[in-house]
């Protein structure tokens, strides 16, 4: 999917009756919209009414692209700034709740902030190219591996991270218990650590990531 497809939003707004709108994407992977902790949302402006939540969202060929979820609205009504969550996204809850009954979320235990130019340039990093970790949770799945405050988390499982929202989807797609290779850059070097994630509880504070 891109920014600029056509996409049809179904559903059964305002209880009227199944129906189709249309509309194209505006944006992909949107977050901090306070909708929910973990957001990686598609925009559109195929108008969403309430009763669309739930609804596929397709494109042309049929193909579902998300599940319509929510609308930036001051009337209450579509004002064309809707949000779906992603397939990807809504078949690994999907599997998750089939294979474990729950969907269960990866923890390391540590406070992110994204990564400065100032930060990134004493790392001899582009900014952008990761998060700096300003506190470990003593006996954590991070501080257990060895990730230290002030240090750069470029990469979790091989996955690129550059902002704290990407940090937290990472951590949290992780299998609790399975060891994943987290890169890390250092002011003396770049390494790669292994960190066993534990099982994220909803009630911890969500700084504890």
């Amino acid at each position: 999917l891109e920014i600029g497809d056509q996409v049809l939003a179904i559903g059964n707004p305002f209880g009227v009756g199944q129906t189709v709108t249309s509309g194209i994407v505006s944006a992909l992977g949107r977050t901090q919209l306070g909708i929910n902790t973990f957001e990686n949302f598609i925009q559109t402006d195929a108008a969403i009414n309430p009763g669309n939540s739930g609804g596929a969202l397709v494109d042309v060929n049929g193909h579902l692209m998300g599940i319509n979820t929510a609308i930036y609205s001051r009337s209450g009504g579509s004002m064309g700034i809707g949000f779906a969550i992603p397939t990807s996204t809504a078949r690994n809850v999907l599997d998750a709740i089939v294979r474990d009954g729950q969907v269960t979320r990866g923890w390391i235990g540590v406070e992110p902030q994204d990564l400065t130019p100032e930060l990134a340039e004493s790392f001899g990093l582009a900014p952008g190219a990761g998060v700096v970790i300003t506190g470990v949770l003593q006996n954590g799945p991070a501080a257990q591996a060895g990730i230290r405050p002030g240090d750069v988390i470029t990469a979790v499982g091989g996955k690129p991270v550059a902002t704290v929202p990407q940090l937290l989807s990472a951590v949290a797609a992780l299998q609790p218990g399975v060891p994943s290779p987290l890169d890390v850059a250092r002011r003396d070097g770049k390494i790669q650590l292994q960190v066993t994630p534990g099982r994220r509880n909803i009630t911890r504070q969500a700084a504890a990531r």
